[in-house]
Formats: C-alpha cells, sequence, structure tokens
C-alpha cells in the first residue's frame, strides 16, 4: 500500500499537477479503505411507526402492539424474530418503563394477527405487546398523550434461516407518529346544540352501505349507547374507549350481521345535576338535549324509526329507566346493565323488550337497593313484573366461557319465548364477575345472543 506523500500533497493543492502525480495519487486512493456505512438491511430503512391499541371489554384503552413500516418487503423465508430482538419502552406521565414484548412478525398491513403462525412477508413490523402491563393503558379519566410516547429499539439482528440479513440492529430508536385505534378510528366526531342552546359531543358510526350509497333507500337501525358516569367528559373519545358498548356495535363482524348507526354522545362537563338523582342522564338538560339529538339525527341520516335501541350501563342503564317512561312509543327495545330507577314508573313501559342484567354483588350499584335513593335492577324488574309484564329470569356465572355464557343466554330467551315473554333478566352469581363486580356489561355486549335478540325486536313486529 502506497500513501500521499506530503510533496504531492502539496502539489495538487498548489494546482501543479502532473501525470505522473495523477497515477500516483489515483493508486493510492484505490488502496485507501473505504469510509465506514451502516450495515444495510433487507427491508430497507424504517419509515413510520404507529401504536396499535385496544379498546377491551373490560381493561379499557390499552397500547396492544407497535407497528413499523419498511421501505421494502420482509422476507424471512421460514425464519422466525423472538422477541428479545427488539426494546420498546413507553415513556407516560413523567415515567419510562419496559413494555413486555411477547411477538414480532412481518405484515401486509399495520395490524395485528391471531393466527398462530402469523407472519406474511410485508411492509410492516407487528411488535406484539403484553396488554397487562402495568403502563400498557392508553387514558387515564381523560386519553393519555400517546404521539411520540412509545421507543422502539431493535437490539439484535433479524436474519433468515440461510443468514441473511433482513433487519440490522442499532443503536437508533424510533417513536410513533401515530396512534391507530380499530373501529374506533371509524366514528366520525361531532356536536350538537339543542332549541336552548345546550351542546352534546357525540360520536357516530355509519354503516358501510350507506357510506357507500347515500342515497339509496335503505333505512338502517339506530343503536343509541349511554355511557356510564367515569365516562363524563369534554374529550369526545372516552365514551368509546372507556368500555366496548358502542364499539362493540360498529366491529366489522357485528356490522355485517347487523348494519346499524351507532351513536355515542358524551355528557359534558361539569358533571350537570339538579336534585339528588338528577345526575347525567336523568339531568333535564341532558335528557332533553339528547332526545332532541336523537329526534334530529333521525331526519338527517335513513334511519328506521321503528328500530330506535337504547343501550346503556351503570348511570346509562339509569338513563334508560328514566327515558322509557317518558317516552314509551320512541324506542323499539333497550339493553340495560347495572342500573337504577323508580319502580313507580315501570307500568308505562311494560310493553317494551328489555333485557336487563347486573351482579348481585355490586358495590357500585346494589342489586336492590340501587344508588341515590332509587332501587337497583331486581327491585325495578319485581315492580315491571306487579304492573303487568311477564319476567324471564336467569342466574349464572359472568366467568364462564363465551360459548357457555351464551348457551345459558340462549336457554334463557328459548324459556322466554315459550312464554311470550318479552323482557328478560339475567343475574351474575356473586363472586364471578372479573376485575369488579359493578362490571357486568362485558360479557352483555359481546353476547351474540343478546345482540341478535335486540336487533329482532321492532316497534311494528
Amino acid at each position: 500500500m502506497r500513501g500521499i506523500t506530503r510533496r504531492t500533497a502539496l502539489t495538487i493543492a498548489a494546482g501543479t499537477v502532473t501525470a505522473s502525480t495523477l497515477s500516483d495519487a489515483a493508486t493510492a486512493a484505490a488502496d485507501a479503505p473505504a469510509p465506514r456505512r451502516p450495515a444495510g438491511s433487507g427491508a430497507g430503512p424504517a419509515l413510520r411507526t404507529a401504536l396499535i391499541t385496544r379498546v377491551t371489554p373490560r381493561n379499557n384503552w390499552r397500547v396492544t402492539a407497535v407497528a413499523v413500516h419498511y421501505a421494502n418487503p420482509i422476507v424471512l423465508r421460514g425464519g422466525i424474530i423472538p422477541p428479545s430482538a427488539f426494546q420498546v419502552t413507553a415513556d407516560l406521565g413523567g415515567q419510562s418503563a419496559a413494555r413486555t414484548v411477547t411477538r414480532v412478525y412481518p405484515n401486509t398491513a399495520a395490524r395485528t394477527n391471531a393466527l398462530p403462525n402469523a407472519g406474511r412477508p410485508g411492509r410492516y413490523l407487528i411488535i406484539e405487546l403484553d396488554p397487562d402491563d402495568a403502563n400498557a393503558q392508553a387514558s387515564g379519566t381523560d386519553p393519555l398523550p400517546l404521539h411520540r410516547a412509545y421507543a422502539i429499539r431493535q437490539v439484535a439482528d433479524v436474519r433468515t434461516p440461510g443468514g441473511d440479513l433482513v433487519l440490522a440492529a442499532g443503536p437508533l430508536a424510533t417513536r410513533n407518529d401515530d396512534v391507530i385505534t380499530p373501529v374506533v378510528d371509524d366514528f366520525t366526531a361531532g356536536s350538537f346544540t339543542d332549541s336552548t342552546g345546550f351542546e352534546l359531543a357525540f360520536r357516530l358510526y355509519q354503516p358501510q352501505g350507506f357510506v357507500r350509497s347515500p342515497g339509496a333507500a335503505t333505512r338502517y337501525p339506530l343503536v343509541v349507547t349511554l355511557h356510564g358516569g367515569g365516562e363524563v367528559a369534554d374529550n369526545n373519545m372516552t365514551q368509546l374507549t372507556a368500555n366496548r358498548i358502542a364499539v362493540t356495535f360498529a366491529k366489522p363482524e357485528r356490522q355485517r350481521r347487523h348494519p346499524a348507526f351507532v351513536l355515542a354522545p358524551q355528557i359534558p362537563l361539569p358533571r350537570p345535576m339538579d336534585g339528588p338523582d338528577g345526575t347525567d342522564w336523568t339531568d333535564p338538560k341532558v335528557r332533553a338535549a339528547l332526545v332532541e339529538l336523537i329526534d334530529t339525527f333521525t331526519t338527517q341520516r335513513p334511519v328506521d324509526a321503528d328500530r330506535i335501541y337504547l343501550v346503556g350501563l351503570s348511570s346509562g342503564a339509569r338513563g334508560i329507566f328514566n327515558l322509557l317512561p317518558r317516552h314509551p312509543h320512541t324506542f323499539a327495545a333497550a339493553l340495560a346493565t347495572a342500573g337504577w330507577g323508580d319502580p313507580s314508573t315501570m307500568g308505562g313501559i311494560t310493553h317494551i323488550p328489555i333485557w336487563a342484567d347486573h351482579s348481585i354483588d355490586d358495590p357500585v350499584v346494589p342489586y336492590r337497593e340501587g344508588r341515590f335513593g332509587r332501587p337497583g335492577t331486581w327491585t325495578l324488574m319485581n315492580a315491571l313484573e306487579s304492573a303487568g309484564a311477564q319476567i324471564t329470569r336467569g342466574e349464572w356465572a359472568n366467568d364462564l366461557p363465551k360459548a357457555k355464557f351464551e348457551a345459558r343466554s340462549r336457554a334463557l330467551l328459548n324459556r322466554a319465548r315459550r312464554a311470550g315473554s318479552q323482557v328478560l333478566f339475567t343475574s351474575y352469581t356473586p363472586g364471578t364477575t372479573p376485575v369488579s363486580p359493578h362490571f357486568a356489561w362485558a360479557q352483555a355486549y359481546e353476547n351474540d345472543v343478546v345482540i341478535d335478540w335486540l336487533f329482532d325486536q321492532s316497534r311494528t313486529p
């Protein structure tokens, strides 16, 4: 190896370059080592990173995966990616802590794949995270600031079984610019100001048939979901993400079976209250605005006025038992979970199909005593029965596997049909409702038997 002499360097700098000098310099340049470059990656550089979140039946809104978008397809040729190849850190509320990586695989889109052998070649790398991590939450009272809150670093090379480099490890970490929440992202955000000037925020899911052909003659059912007291806020989000009451009606498999509009209003802060039981949906201002919103919506969209359904949990179920007696000819049916109300009004709704449920050991809204001096579901069902409605009752564990839970629901429904009953009441055995005895709704809104029953109801059967 020959180096460039000091004389040659000075000659080049002075501009007096001879042929032999150029030859010497070229030879030296050819022999000199090339500048070091980053190791190559079969998938090319990462372009963008997104969090994938999910609304769960009981654990609210969680960050469950990260999707990293690469320039080229990730082709493993039969190889697998160990979870230890990636480190994911969440920076939330001034605290930085690791997330647990459970699976890593490529995909053709920024979504998870539940199949055990997930791993189709694609430009997205899916890094699944343990949803039970203590720092997996995506919201507290309000949504957490998730944009750029997660750092993702590759700490080990990913190679094919033949040894070809697919993804190179490195010291640089990427951060998420996007947050993807399946189904929730399909809801549009809006607000409604009633004739008195009171404003309700809402989220709206519109069925795909309407979106594709808004001028068609098809009319769709309308599901109105009433959130619980914990979701009273000004964010127009937690009525969707705190539980699956609205999301479950908009998920693709449910919409394929029962296409419908889903309207999810949110009560604003400061929490309206007029009187000891004028809470949330029973507050006169809120109730009037809700009714006006429903009336307005049914004139603005192709809604089947004979198939408007009320669904509510906790104070939302209280809203149902308050609304139905005041508007006994508006709603085709209702699902009410863990509610309370006024027994004296039950005589006006004996004709309305209702499926109610409640955990017997609920400490938040007691099963018999209820809240604010208004009795719970058990007492309301007794009052409804005394007023002339035939009640079909059942009791089972709330932690049964889905198939067994639905089998018990189907048996109860069959009994109701044989008896000509259109009011069903499910009680959950003490000690069987996971997380909290108050969270009785988790199984109810994932229950195909109950939802099929709801959509079968019409004001003009």
